[in-house]
């Protein structure tokens, strides 16, 4: 079994201005993950995980907040940080590249092509 996958850590949007906007936005992050792994790498979207998941809310700060540390924590350990640009650079996408930057890390933008999006519909509360 070969564990030469790179380890990334993934940006794309999350939160939107509605519930049909998050769910666009889970969708596309999912195909993000589907681009990366056929690229050969070890994404980490800790936005999808945490928030998608409902293991923390992302409308509450104090979760938020330990959402994106914990996000970071794992930053640490890329090898690069790949950012999907088609949806947008949100301020939490740039928090996390200029940690990338702070440590050093490899950063490379990219782009689905239009009509990408596969997976997920995102979760039912909102």
């Amino acid at each position: 079994m070969p564990l030469n996958r790179m380890q990334v850590i993934l940006e794309s949007p999350y939160a939107g201005k509605d519930k049909e906007d998050l769910n666009k936005n889970v969708r596309y992050a999912v195909s993000c993950l589907r681009d990366s792994i056929r690229r050969g790498e070890a994404p980490m979207a800790s936005h999808v995980l945490y928030a998608n998941s409902g293991v923390l809310d992302d409308d509450n700060a104090k979760e938020r907040q330990e959402g994106i540390e914990a996000g970071l924590a794992w930053g640490r350990h890329a090898k690069r940080w790949v950012v999907y640009t088609d949806l947008g650079v949100t301020e939490g996408m740039r928090l996390g590249i200029g940690f990338a930057r702070a440590m050093g890390i490899p950063i490379e933008e990219r782009s689905l092509k239009e009509g990408r999006l596969e997976g997920a519909v995102g979760r039912d509360s909102k």
